[in-house]
C-alpha cells in the first residue's frame, strides 16, 4: 500500500460518489496532486444503497445542465475505465392523479423546451401502454422523458475513482479524519489516524458526516440524515428490462426495474430523522432497523397502483440513511467561514444523478477560483448560521424528504422548524392578520387578511393552487393601496453591514461598480461584479460619514454578500465590516400619501427640495429617532425607516396612527414583488446572477467606468464592462405583460419570439395595476439589431403548453420615467 503523504494540493474527505466525482474532475483538469480519504470503505455510507435514478429535468436551467452532464459522463465511463456503470436510458414516466399535479407537469414540459430536454405530455391511456403493469384508475395524464436513465451507484463511484487514480489521484480507505486545521481563517490540512497531512485546499464530501466534518473546521454544513425506505420484490416472470422508471408522486412512490425485480421506493410526507446522537463509529454498509408500519401506507397504495406487487413477494425490505438539507437543495462551493474549504454534500436523495455535474462544477470552481456559471441554487452561502442547529435540522428534515414528491405549488411554505427568527414588528403584524412566509429563517408577512374578513373567521393560511390562490384578492387590495394611497412593509430582514475605517471608501470603490464617493447623506444603488462583469450582489450603499457606510441587501443573500465583502477587503486595508442586521428594524412606508402620513409624525421637512430621492436623514418620528431613507423597491414615493430594535414598536404604532384616514394599509412580500415586477426592478437570484453581465441586465446606469481608481485599484469587473460596451450585447433583459389577464406567470415560462422559443422568464408575478401577469426574461440579440428592432418582433409566453400574446418593453411598463418616486 502506498505511504500516506504529508502534503497534498487538495484533500478530499469522503469516498462516496460525490467525493469520487470531485477527484475525477480535478484530475481531468490537470490537478493530479489530490488525496481522497475515506473513513471506512468507498461508497459505504449512502452511495452503495442509492436507487440509481438518473433524471435530466431539474428546476432551473443550470441544475438541468449538470444533471444532463452526469448522464453523458456515466454513459462513457466504462469505455474509459473498464468498469461497467449499468447506465441505461430507459426513460421515465411520471403520472398525475389530480388536475393540479397535471398543471405542474404541463408547466414542467414547457420549461423543458427551454432547457433542451425532450419531454412528452401523455394521456392516461398512453401511461398504461408505456407501463402495462400500471393501474390507470384515477390517472389524469403523465409526463414521459425518453432519455432519463438509471445506473449502478456503487459501480459509477468505482469507475470515477479509477478514472481519478489513472491520472494520479491517491485514494486511502480506512483513513479517518480526526481534526481539520486552519490558520488565519484558511484551511491548512487535517489530522488523520494515519498521521498529519497539510493541504492547500480541503473539500468536505463526507455525505451524512458532512455536518460533523464541517464543525471540525468551524464551518456550518446544514444537513441531517433521514431513514429512507424501499422494498425489492422477488423476480417477476417476464418483466421487461427496459421499463421506464415510474413515479407516482401523489402516492409518494417510485418504481424501478432492477434485474428482473421491482424496486419500490418511498418519499413519505413525514420522514424519520436518524443519527441525532451521532452516527455509530463502525457504520459501514449498514442497514437501519425495519419499520414496516411506517412504510405500510405507501405499500398499500402501491399494491393498488401496481397489482403485480400483490403476488410478487418481497425479497428485501431495506432501510438506509440519506442526508437532507433545510431546503431540499444540495450544498456546494466555498464555505463562508473558512477560506480554501469547499463543500459538496447534502444531496437529498438525488446524489447519483447530481454527482457527475456537481463534481465537475466544484472542480472547476476550485481550479478557476470562480463557479463555471450561476450556481446560486445550491451555493452553501445561502445557508444562515442557525441552520446548522441540530434541533432545527431534525425538525425540518421530517418535512423536506417528503417535499421531493409533494406538489411543487408556487409560494409553498415550509411548515416545520418555523418561528425561529422574528423581527421587532412580528407580533404587531400577527395581530393584524399577517400570513407569514420564511426567508433565511426570518418570518416575514406575505399577505394580510383584513379585519372584516378575520371577523368572519377567515384565517391567514395558504390554500395552494396553480391558479389564483386564496390570498390573490387580498394582495390585489394591498397592491392598490401602494399605487393609490400608501402601504407599510416590514423590511427588517434586510441584510445590513456597517463598513468603516480610514480605508472604507477606497475598499468600497474597489468592490462597487457605481461611484460611492458621494456626500454623507447620499444613497448609492450599485452592483458588485466579478471579473466577467457578472453580478455578484445588487444593493445600496449609504454614506453615513466620511469613513462610515451602511450596505443594505436582501434577506436571502445576506450571508453570501457579507462573505463577498469580507473576502474582498485587502489584508492591508484599515477597514472593518460588521453584520448589524438584527440591530435595526426597517419599516417601509410607500405610496402617493407617504409624505402626508409621515409628516404628521415628524417635524422634519419632507419636501423633495429638502429631502430629495436617493438621500437619507436622521429625523424625529414620534418620540423616537430614525434614519429615514428616501428610496423604493415598489416604484412609488416612499421612505424606509431604520430604527433601533428597542424603539421599533413605538415607530410602528406611531405610523399606523398617522395613517388612519389616509388609506395606509399593511402589505406583504407578495405585493412588494408584484409592484417591483410592474416597475421592472431586478431581483438577485432570479433576474440577475453572477452569470449575467451587468450591461445585459440593463443596469449600466449604475456602473461608472470613469470613476477615479481608489487606493486598491479600479473596481472589479471594469475591464469586462468596457469590453462588452465595445463588443455589443449578446442578450437583453426584457419586461413582458400578457395581453390576456387570466394566465399566471411564476418563472421559467418559455419566451416565444416570432414563433420560436428564444429564452425563458427569470421571474413572474401578477401586475394588479397593469391588469395582467408580468415577467422578466433575457432575449438573445440578433446580429447588429437594436433594442427597437428586437421589440418589433411578435412575442408570446408559453404557459402550461399554451401560448399567450405578450407586450414587450425595455422600459418599465409602469411609470417609465420614474416621475412618481420623485414627486
Amino acid at each position: 500500500m502506498a505511504e500516506f503523504p504529508r502534503h497534498t494540493r487538495v484533500l478530499i474527505i469522503g469516498g462516496g460518489v460525490v467525493g469520487c466525482s470531485v477527484a475525477y474532475h480535478l484530475a481531468h483538469l490537470g490537478w493530479s496532486d489530490v488525496v481522497l480519504v475515506e473513513r471506512r470503505q468507498l461508497t459505504c455510507g449512502t452511495t452503495w444503497h442509492a436507487a440509481g435514478l438518473i433524471a435530466q429535468l431539474r428546476a432551473t436551467m443550470n441544475m438541468t445542465r449538470l444533471a444532463k452532464y452526469s448522464q453523458e459522463l456515466y454513459g462513457g465511463l466504462e469505455a474509459e475505465t473498464g468498469i461497467a456503470t449499468g447506465f441505461k436510458r430507459n426513460g421515465s414516466l411520471a403520472v398525475a392523479l389530480s388536475d393540479e399535479r397535471m398543471e405542474e407537469f404541463l408547466r414542467n414540459a414547457s420549461m423543458a423546451k427551454t432547457h433542451g430536454v425532450e419531454v412528452n405530455v401523455v394521456t392516461a391511456k398512453d401511461c398504461g401502454d408505456m407501463y402495462p403493469y400500471l393501474n390507470t384508475d384515477g390517472v389524469v395524464g403523465g409526463l414521459h422523458i425518453p432519455l432519463d436513465g438509471q445506473g449502478d451507484p456503487a459501480n459509477i463511484a468505482m469507475a470515477l475513482v479509477r478514472g481519478a487514480r489513472n491520472k494520479g489521484v491517491k485514494v486511502f480507505e480506512n483513513t479517518k479524519v480526526e481534526a481539520i486545521h486552519t490558520k488565519d481563517g484558511r484551511a491548512t490540512g487535517a489530522r488523520t489516524d494515519k498521521g498529519e497531512i497539510t493541504a492547500d485546499i480541503v473539500v468536505n464530501c463526507a455525505g451524512m458526516w458532512g455536518h460533523e466534518v464541517g464543525r471540525m473546521a468551524g464551518v456550518n454544513v446544514p444537513l441531517h440524515a433521514c431513514e429512507h425506505f424501499y422494498i425489492l420484490t422477488e423476480a417477476v416472470t417476464g418483466l421487461p428490462g427496459n421499463l421506464p422508471v415510474l413515479r407516482v408522486p401523489d402516492e409518494c412512490a417510485y418504481y424501478k426495474e432492477d434485474a428482473g425485480k421491482i424496486l419500490l421506493g418511498a418519499f413519505e410526507p413525514v420522514s424519520k430523522p436518524w443519527g441525532m446522537d451521532g452516527i455509530p463509529e463502525d457504520f459501514c454498509f449498514d442497514e437501519l432497523p425495519e419499520d414496516f408500519d411506517h412504510f405500510q401506507p405507501v405499500l398499500e397504495k402501491a399494491v393498488e397502483r401496481l397489482p403485480l406487487l400483490e403476488s410478487a413477494g418481497i425479497h428485501t425490505f431495506f432501510n438506509g440513511p440519506e442526508s437532507f438539507t433545510p431546503d431540499d437543495r444540495y450544498l456546494l462551493g466555498p464555505s463562508p467561514e473558512v477560506e480554501n474549504f469547499f463543500v459538496a454534500a447534502g444531496f437529498n436523495s438525488v446524489g447519483i444523478q447530481s454527482a457527475g455535474g456537481a463534481g465537475k462544477a466544484l472542480a472547476e470552481w476550485i481550479v478557476e477560483g470562480e463557479p463555471p456559471f450561476d450556481l446560486w441554487d445550491v451555493d452553501i452561502r445561502r445557508m444562515e448560521p442557525f441552520q446548522g442547529n441540530r434541533t432545527y435540522l431534525k425538525n425540518r428534515v421530517t418535512e423536506t424528504l417528503g417535499l421531493l414528491y409533494a406538489d411543487h405549488f408556487p409560494y409553498r411554505q415550509y411548515e416545520t422548524a418555523r418561528n425561529v427568527r422574528h423581527t421587532p414588528f412580528h407580533e404587531k403584524m400577527a395581530e393584524r392578520g399577517a400570513c407569514f412566509g420564511e426567508t433565511a429563517g426570518w418570518e416575514r408577512p406575505h399577505w394580510f387578511v383584513p379585519a372584516e374578513d378575520r371577523a368572519k373567521g377567515v384565517k391567514p393560511e395558504y390554500e395552494y393552487s396553480w391558479k389564483r390562490q386564496n390570498w390573490f384578492a387580498y394582495a390585489a387590495g394591498e397592491h392598490r393601496a401602494v399605487r393609490e394611497s400608501a402601504a407599510a412593509f416590514d423590511l427588517s430582514a434586510f441584510g445590513k453591514f456597517l463598513v468603516e475605517g480610514p480605508d472604507a471608501m477606497d475598499v468600497l470603490q474597489r468592490i462597487c461598480a457605481n461611484d460611492i464617493d458621494v456626500a454623507p447623506g447620499r444613497i448609492v444603488y450599485t452592483q458588485w461584479l466579478n471579473a466577467r462583469g457578472g453580478i455578484e450582489a445588487d444593493l445600496t450603499v449609504s454614506r453615513l460619514a466620511a469613513n462610515r457606510f451602511m450596505v443594505v441587501t436582501g434577506a436571502a443573500v445576506a450571508n453570501r454578500d457579507f462573505t463577498w465583502l469580507r473576502r474582498h477587503i485587502p489584508e492591508e486595508a484599515r477597514c472593518i465590516a460588521v453584520n448589524v442586521t438584527s440591530s435595526e428594524a426597517v419599516l417601509g412606508v410607500m405610496g402617493p400619501n407617504a409624505r402626508k402620513i409621515l409628516q404628521q409624525a415628524t417635524p422634519a421637512d419632507l419636501s423633495s427640495e429638502a429631502f430629495p430621492f436617493g438621500t437619507f436623514q436622521t429625523i424625529e418620528l414620534g418620540m423616537a429617532t430614525v434614519r429615514a431613507h428616501r428610496i423604493t423597491y415598489v416604484g412609488e414615493l416612499g421612505w424606509e425607516l431604520y430604527v433601533s430594535a428597542d424603539m421599533a414598536r413605538h415607530v410602528f404604532d406611531t405610523m399606523m396612527a398617522a395613517g388612519e384616514g389616509e388609506g395606509l394599509r399593511l402589505a406583504g412580500m407578495h405585493v412588494l414583488d408584484s409592484c417591483r415586477m410592474e416597475k421592472a426592478y431586478r431581483h438577485f437570484g432570479h433576474d440577475i446572477t453572477d452569470e449575467d453581465h451587468v450591461l445585459e441586465a440593463g443596469l449600466g446606469f449604475a456602473v461608472k467606468t470613469d470613476k477615479p481608481d481608489g487606493r486598491f485599484g479600479p473596481f472589479i469587473g471594469r475591464e469586462a464592462v468596457l469590453d462588452r460596451k465595445r463588443d455589443g450585447l449578446t442578450k437583453r433583459l426584457v419586461q413582458f405583460q400578457l395581453v390576456d389577464p387570466q394566465p399566471l406567470l411564476f418563472h421559467a415560462e418559455p419566451i416565444v419570439r416570432d414563433g420560436e422559443i428564444a429564452g425563458y422568464l427569470t421571474s413572474g408575478n401578477y401586475g394588479h395595476h397593469l391588469g395582467g401577469a408580468v415577467g422578466l426574461g433575457y432575449v438573445p440579440v440578433r446580429d447588429g439589431e437594436s433594442g427597437k428592432d428586437m421589440l418589433a418582433s411578435k412575442f408570446e409566453i408559453e404557459v402550461a403548453g399554451e401560448r399567450f400574446e405578450a407586450i414587450a418593453s425595455l422600459k418599465p411598463l409602469y411609470d417609465p420615467k420614474s416621475e412618481r418616486i420623485r414627486q
